[in-house]
This record gives C-alpha cells, sequence and structure tokens, in this order.
C-alpha cells in the first residue's frame, strides 16, 4: 500500500474542511482528549507493559510516522477551527459539518493504523510461529476495531 492510500487527504482538502482552519494552526501533538473521544463509560485500558510490542519490535506505523504526524496535525487544524467557529457563533450545521469532517479525518487515520498493524504487527507474529502471540495480536486488533466502530 502507498503512502497516500495510508494516510489520504482527502478531508483536508475538502473545501468544506478549509473553512474549520484545516492547515494546523498550532503545534501537534496536544494529549488533552485527542485519542479519547468516546462517550462511553468504559475507562481507555492501559496496555500492561507500555511501548510493549510484544516480541516483534517496533509499531506497524513506524515507517509512515512523518505522514501520520502531518495528518494529525492538520486534523488538530481542524478542531481548533471549529473551536473558532462555536466562538464565533458560526450556525450550528455549519460547524457539524465541520464536525463530521474532522471524524472523518481521524476515521481515515485510524484506518491506517489498522493496516498498518495488520500488514505489521499481526503478520510478523503469524511469520513467527509463535501462536500465543498470534492470538494476542488478533485480540488487540479485534479489540480495536470493536472500539471504532462504536
Amino acid at each position: 500500500m502507498t503512502e497516500d492510500e495510508k494516510v489520504p487527504e482527502g478531508d483536508a482538502t475538502d473545501p468544506a474542511a478549509g473553512a474549520a482552519g484545516g492547515g494546523g494552526d498550532g503545534a501537534a501533538g496536544g494529549t488533552d482528549g485527542a485519542a479519547g473521544g468516546s462517550d462511553s463509560a468504559e475507562p481507555a485500558v492501559p496496555s500492561p507493559h507500555p511501548g510493549d510490542h510484544g516480541t516483534h519490535g517496533d509499531p506497524g506505523y513506524l515507517g509512515q510516522k512523518s505522514p501520520y504526524l502531518r495528518r494529525l496535525k492538520l486534523i488538530e487544524g481542524q478542531v481548533r477551527g471549529v473551536h473558532r467557529m462555536v466562538e464565533e457563533d458560526t450556525y450550528c450545521i455549519d460547524v457539524l459539518t465541520q464536525i463530521s469532517a474532522v471524524t472523518k479525518a481521524l476515521e481515515s487515520v485510524a484506518l491506517g493504523l489498522v493496516d498498518d498493524h495488520i500488514h505489521h504487527c499481526v503478520h510478523d507474529a503469524a511469520d513467527s510461529g509463535d501462536t500465543e502471540e498470534l492470538d494476542r495480536k488478533m485480540d488487540e486488533i479485534m479489540g480495536a476495531v470493536k472500539r471504532l466502530m462504536k
């Protein structure tokens, strides 16, 4: 899969998305709710071993880290634009349109990460012949997909 296929640019270049400030107007990397966003009562479950990638080394997205970070910076700019729209009392339907664009952009990044995890982490676990590791990786990806589909 090419870099463009994994981290599509569609939502950031959408004229409607641009109205929300889609061109990063701030620093990347904010942790205040960036990964959460779920209204469910389930707390985020931290990894029992932070940074543990099993027996297979680096995360699957490592080769695509730069495009992911660039894309997340664009999404951060879109979120800042939505914030600005609310501050400026923008018509509610226009704000909702921008929220939809941000949601789709985050889903796009998530799908790229799922793809990377399957093609790197799960594939490596299968190649290792360690069935317990493979089962663990399969359970991880299924848990992640279930969270994404909520």
